[in-house]
């Protein structure tokens, strides 16, 4: 058994990685699948298109590389976090569509358990902020919305869990029914302290517990795969978030990763022991190993990929991302275009779901080269919103080292603007694929194949290193007209 194979079910994408036993990729396969928005601030995914995604990729990438299901010795699986799924224990047929991370249909629901002092007890127990963007308040609308759903999910007829439960049910038949701490830890449902569902919670948000997964540690046994003519063990699971702080390596409390996808989403390791947040940021569990939890301080944007291909989809002023770059240097440096993507609302620390997207600072001279820097900009300056807040939180001595990752992260100009915006080096390792690597590590460290964690950490590399060159008062000075530009933009 020479191989891991890792499956990334991601938000716009599904993608698979043969992993060799030198823990190198040497395969992949990749299938993206449609994006649904039925009305303004729903997003929506079809669970079976992304489970014929899941086997059109395995299957591809095991042919392309002719490996066999006897040479896989495991499967990790990661996946976009908070996509809530409701299915039928009996068909496996979903409720409905699935609705996404980036979904704000629940932010009423929200608002109505603020008000009625519901927040801080909430967040007590699972870390979280009662936000749309979490999987509790989804399924409660699912749940509401479709006749005899509750009814049928108290009798066990009717399952819930996040994307990988999906994908481990298909995967073992329907004879599992899990999933791992750090997914669970993202739902609004979770104990993040006593690793339990909370009943308190549950019951509050009327959800029933026969159709919750079981909580396993992320590097586990969760059955067997047939599907691919022979069987293969399932043996790591995690969120997106959590295996790219594991696939980086992050272990020790102090290291700290940024990953530029769809949204930019940074992990503070804090230990084990839970950091409760005073600025607004998630407590949440970067991995649980050995029944052994380890938790983080997270701070999530929403919007920072997506931001370049709203210049390429919308805008259309770029042809592809890496044109991005390219088309910022080109920019006039006096000029102070500031864009606040807001498009789905803001993440932390603001968590305001109402905010919509603005441009300030435009003149008549301002082009196409203006507005691509402040979009990569942008994404600068909500990472040093994190990691100011997350420094406010930690409040220790130790030196925060950052690890980036994420298609964004192959920018240089990109790159070197966040150095300088945060004033703080920058590390992106020799491996991009950390997300997948996390999934495959865990995997295969389960299955004896992968080193330990300490083993682990040695084989990381770093592929460069890129220090702040910009002055301290040109530095606060951007930052400042974000600021201005965020309360604006929140106050229109």
């Amino acid at each position: 058994m020479t191989h891991i194979l890792a499956i990334d079910q991601g938000t716009t994408s599904t993608r698979a990685i043969l992993f060799d036993a030198r823990m190198q990729a040497v395969g992949t396969a990749q299938k993206e699948f449609s994006q649904h928005f039925p009305q303004e601030g729903w997003v929506e995914h079809d669970a079976e298109e992304i489970w014929a995604s899941v086997l059109k990729v395995c299957r591809d990438v095991m042919e392309s590389q002719g490996v066999t299901p006897g040479q896989i010795a495991g499967i990790g699986i990661t996946n976009q976090r908070e996509t809530t799924v409701i299915w039928d224990r009996a068909t496996g047929k979903p409720l409905g569509n699935a609705i996404v991370w980036q979904d704000r249909r629940t932010a009423g629901i929200c608002e109505r358990f603020r008000q009625a002092g519901c927040e801080d007890d909430i967040s007590a127990q699972t870390g979280l902020l009662l936000d749309p963007y979490f999987s509790g308040t989804k399924v409660k609308w699912m749940l509401d919305t479709f006749p005899g759903a509750r009814e049928r999910a108290t009798a066990g007829e009717l399952l819930f869990g996040t994307i990988d439960s999906f994908l481990v049910w298909r995967l073992t038949g329907g004879r599992v029914h899990a999933t791992d701490a750090t997914n669970a830890a993202r739902t609004l449902l979770f104990d993040i302290h006593q690793g339990v569902w909370s009943d308190e919670i549950c019951d509050l948000l009327d959800v029933p517990a026969a159709m919750l997964p079981e909580v396993r540690d992320c590097a586990s046994e969760f059955g067997h795969t047939t599907l691919f003519g022979g069987s293969i063990p399932i043996l790591g699971v995690a969120g997106d978030q959590q295996a790219a702080t594991m696939g980086q390596a992050c272990f020790e409390p102090g290291m700290m990763k940024s990953t530029y996808g769809t949204g930019c989403f940074a992990l503070l390791n804090t230990g084990t022991e839970p950091v409760e947040s005073q600025n607004r940021l998630l407590t949440t569990i970067a991995c649980q190993l050995g029944g052994q939890r380890t938790y983080a301080l997270e701070g999530s944007i929403f919007i920072a990929g997506a931001a370049v291909q709203w210049l390429r989809d919308a805008l259309r002023i770029i042809d592809d991302a890496a044109q991005s770059g390219e088309l910022a240097a080109q920019s006039d440096p006096n000029q102070q275009v500031v864009l606040v993507p807001a498009f789905t609302g803001l993440g932390a620390p603001y968590w305001n779901p109402d905010c919509r997207g603005a441009i300030f600072g435009l003149t008549r001279n301002s082009g196409r080269a203006e507005i691509a820097r402040a979009a990569l900009e942008s994404i600068a300056y909500q990472t040093r919103d994190l990691w100011q807040a997350m420094q406010g939180d930690w409040g220790s001595e130790t030196d925060v080292i950052l690890r980036v990752d994420g298609g964004m992260s192959a920018s240089n100009w990109a790159m070197q603007g966040l150095a300088d915006l945060l004033g703080a080096p920058v590390d992106r390792p020799v491996m991009q694929e950390t997300t997948a690597l996390g999934a495959a590590w865990l995997a295969g460290m389960q299955a004896g194949v992968y080193p330990d964690r300490a083993g682990f950490a040695e084989t990381w590399a770093l592929d460069r290193r890129f220090e702040p060159v910009m002055s301290a008062e040109k530095r606060d000075a951007a930052y400042a007209r974000w600021q201005r530009a965020v309360q604006a933009a929140m106050a229109f």
